[in-house]
């Protein structure tokens, strides 16, 4: 039995090359809405304006890069879980009560996850702790004040009266809490948490801070979700499955999300691309040969644009290798998505099969093998 073609360059059975993969960049738009880091924004005249444009732009497209890097490839990013409310950890304890009941009530308000907020809070202010000013009063060289940091033109957009007494105050933290909830829901959050933080303040390195923190503060793993591309929905209006076969398939390739791409694994806790698939249909009781190349030539072919759940898809298969180079499960072929293990560095995952770079180079049927040989011809 031949290995996938990746073996030659130490990738994977039936897996992907990684340095092969194709991002594209999408641009943000918002300018830095108000934190004590960046005073020099607004504090100096043409010169410093000057200065910060030449600074400003590496960094605005290194973070493009960072966080909004999957689009182009054609990633599914599952955003179900993206407004879960995670459990307090013992470092919570350190949060004053009523902020961290604000944090929480915001949380589910907005569906911001309030650990998250929480860590905004500690980046910023301490909780409203830090003895500088603008934390309490006035504002700091930046214009930003209270325990969130709103500079005026972003509070005038974004407050809100999170206590219903009739006003809204930067200072008060059951307006100021909501009120960063708000406005990280306005740029993209929870289903794009790192841009929209990264939106709330423009450096890299307070992402990482923020995220530091919420992390501390939830019990357990706390899974930042940031969709680059299409997002999945776990795909409510994927058609059912054709047959009992192709649901237990479904079933199992589900059941996978999220663990990891390991060279040459069939699983239980790590797959490559056709350890994924052959795992999948052997759950349903059916063998199929264990890699993609021979996967390709053993079930009937499927015309481009009658292909159905269950179905494996296949890309990469280029002159004189055997057969197809990589391939995943169909799931949802109207939005033309499939269940995949990619490649080195990755999970299991929904991907966009009619964006993959190169585009599939065929379908094909188990379930329609006769059980002596695939009705697919070679060529």
């Amino acid at each position: 039995m031949k290995l996938c073609r990746h073996l030659a360059i130490g990738v994977g059975f039936g897996g992907r090359n990684n340095g092969r993969r194709v991002i594209s960049l999408n641009r943000f738009a918002g300018p830095d809405q108000g934190a004590v880091r960046l005073p020099i924004i607004i504090a100096g005249g043409a010169a410093a304006l000057f200065f910060m444009s030449l600074v400003a732009i590496p960094l605005f497209f290194g973070a493009n890069q960072l966080y909004q890097s999957a689009g182009g490839g054609g990633d599914c990013t599952d955003t179900s879980g993206a407004a879960a409310q995670p459990q307090q950890s013992g470092d919570a304890s350190g949060i004053p009560s009523n902020y961290l009941a604000l944090y929480k009530k915001a949380g589910q308000q907005y569906g911001i996850p309030w650990n998250v907020l929480a860590g905004i809070g500690w980046v910023e202010t301490h909780h409203g702790q830090l003895k500088a000013p603008g934390v309490l009063s006035g504002s700091n060289s930046a214009g930003a004040g209270g325990p969130m940091q709103f500079i005026p033109g972003t509070w005038q957009q974004f407050g809100v009266d999170g206590d219903n007494d009739g006003k809204k105050s930067r200072y008060d933290p059951a307006d100021a809490i909501p009120a960063a909830a708000n406005y990280l829901k306005h740029n993209g959050a929870p289903d794009k948490m790192r841009s929209a933080i990264f939106a709330y303040n423009h450096l890299d390195s307070y992402v990482s801070d923020v995220l530091s923190w919420a992390q501390k503060y939830s019990a357990g793993n706390f899974n930042v979700v940031q969709a680059g591309g299409p997002t999945c929905v776990d795909m409510n209006g994927a058609p059912a499955a054709p047959n009992a076969i192709v649901a237990q398939v479904i079933t199992f390739a589900k059941a996978q999300l999220g663990k990891p791409y390991v060279y040459g694994a069939v699983g239980p806790n790590s797959f490559d691309c056709s350890g994924l698939t052959s795992a999948a249909y052997k759950s349903a009781n059916v063998t199929i040969p264990r890699l993609s190349d021979a996967q390709y030539w053993w079930g009937a072919s499927v015309p481009k644009g009658q292909e159905q759940p269950g179905d494996l898809v296949y890309f990469e298969y280029l002159p004189g290798h055997s057969g197809p180079g990589h391939v995943g499960i169909v799931y949802n072929p109207q939005k033309g998505i499939m269940i995949v293990a990619p490649h080195t560095g990755d999970v299991v995952k929904f991907q966009n099969y009619k964006t993959y770079p190169g585009g599939a180079v065929g379908f094909t049927r188990p379930t329609a093998h006769n059980g002596r040989n695939g009705p697919t011809q070679k060529r």
